[in-house]
């Protein structure tokens, strides 16, 4: 019982110092069925925008190693939550994807591997009513969880949400109307031990000029029936491998060109970006299709030579 009220005295006073607050609480188990605690945090003034944070309810974050981490995962929480659709990303290929059904934290593997496990569900999010989402299941080793502060939400959403798009771009998950669990490997091909950080893509400018673009038409234009979205959001500098301020120099560059307007740290896509639908929809559809399991129609029809 103390160290349940500690952790919700310890959440209240971070989401305050975010600018976030702490609208309910309620006990939960995970799927090793340990006891969590689970948080829904609010906006002020902005009452359809919650934030879900389960976490083991023995755990501190009150330390020196591991407080700096959650005050800024809360504080970038807060400006994401001023999205219109704050569980949406685009990926490199053009994919506007929502996620969502997390079952944080990590659970041990029950099957038997050295590994731990968050179950999670991402769609195709593009306005449409198709259905269209996979079931994922992205396994962390033990070993590769020692890199990790923390096997907790605050510590670990990044770096998995990261691991999910760029699975997604290397065409190895798939898009169904249901289907089965699948997996994504968290492993250290997206770690440099040498750089201490994450690394998922290397892009330039082209590369992330194109994304911001894409995100802006999706997130802001066709979610957001305009509305601006968080441009400097550092979960998107690491899928990138570049940094916020980076990303907001080249949204600036954008804005004169009035593809956007920009507004701080958003920014809302204008009708001369929303006229160029066709070119983004041709992107989705190249990008759904790379997901899809390609076949050797010469074998199919059976003239291979085996």
């Amino acid at each position: 019982m103390t160290s349940k009220a500690n952790l919700v005295s310890s959440i209240e006073s971070a989401a305050a110092k975010a600018g976030l607050k702490l609208v309910s609480t309620s006990e939960a188990f995970d799927l090793n069925g340990q006891p969590t605690q689970v948080f829904q945090l609010g906006l002020p003034g902005l009452d359809d925008r919650r934030l879900q944070l389960e976490l083991t309810e023995a755990f501190d974050f009150d330390k020196p190693d591991l407080l700096p981490t959650m005050t800024a995962h809360l504080a970038a929480e807060a400006k994401r939550l001023r999205n219109p659709r704050p569980d949406c990303y685009v990926t490199l290929g053009g994919l506007p994807l929502a996620f969502g059904k997390f079952q944080w934290p990590f659970h041990r593997s029950t099957s038997g591997a050295d590994t731990y496990i968050v179950h999670g569900e991402i769609s195709l999010a593009d306005g449409g009513t198709h259905n269209l989402h996979a079931k994922v299941a992205a396994s962390v080793t033990v070993t590769f969880a020692e890199i990790v502060p923390a096997m907790e939400q605050p510590y670990a959403e990044t770096f998995v949400y990261n691991a999910i798009r760029k699975t997604v771009d290397f065409g190895q998950l798939e898009f169904l109307k249901s289907g089965n669990r699948q997996p994504v490997p968290v492993t250290t091909r997206f770690y440099s031990r040498w750089q201490k950080k994450f690394l998922f893509t290397e892009t330039d400018d082209q590369e992330r000029l194109k994304y911001l673009l894409s995100k802006v038409y999706w997130l802001s234009g066709v979610l957001g029936n305009g509305k601006p979205v968080w441009i400097s959001d550092p979960r998107d500098g690491q899928y990138l491998n570049t940094t916020e301020q980076d990303l907001l120099r080249m949204a600036g560059h954008e804005a004169g060109e009035g593809l956007m307007t920009l507004d701080g740290e958003y920014a809302a896509a204008t009708p001369q970006l929303m006229a160029r639908a066709a070119e983004y929809e041709a992107a989705r559809d190249a990008a759904l299709n790379f997901t899809k399991p390609q076949f050797n129609e010469s074998m199919r029809s059976g003239h291979a030579n085996m």
